[in-house]
């Protein structure tokens, strides 16, 4: 989660909001990015897309069944499916989304007995520095 928290930060220092991904296959780093959207104007740049893209770049592939995602932020309802499709096995996420946050907070997607792959799910780790460091990029925005 450290790495992804240093992710976060360059995100931040690029003006954007501030989340970092790292996926981890057997202890080592097949994926990483951090929010971009406004960056390359793609809506779909977020930190967990850009971790699943460089993933797939460098292991040939776009599923990931024993690999887990470790993110800044509660995946959104995008995140959430691309992780499904991608057959990622677990997520570990710092801090919660209230608003849309598709890992528990408003909606189930990781879990749904709907979908043919359900994701394992961890909360909280390093959860008030995530928090912190968004609180403090919106502050400075408002």
């Amino acid at each position: 989660m450290q790495r992804a928290l240093a992710l976060a930060r360059d995100a931040e220092a690029e003006g954007e909001v501030p989340v970092g991904a790292v996926l981890v296959r057997d202890g080592s780093v097949i994926g990483e990015g951090w929010n971009r959207s406004i960056i390359l104007s793609d809506a779909s740049a977020h930190a967990e897309i850009q971790a699943l893209r460089g993933a797939g770049q460098s292991q040939k592939n776009y599923r990931f069944p024993d690999a887990t995602l470790y993110v800044t932020l509660e995946p959104c309802a995008m995140c959430a499916m691309a992780l499904v499709h991608a057959r990622v096995a677990r997520v570990v996420y710092a801090a919660a989304d209230p608003k849309t946050g598709a890992a528990g907070s408003v909606f189930d997607i990781l879990i749904s007995e709907k979908h043919n792959h359900r994701i394992d799910v961890q909360a909280g780790i390093c959860a008030d520095e995530s928090s912190e460091l968004l609180r403090q990029f919106f502050r400075k925005r408002r």
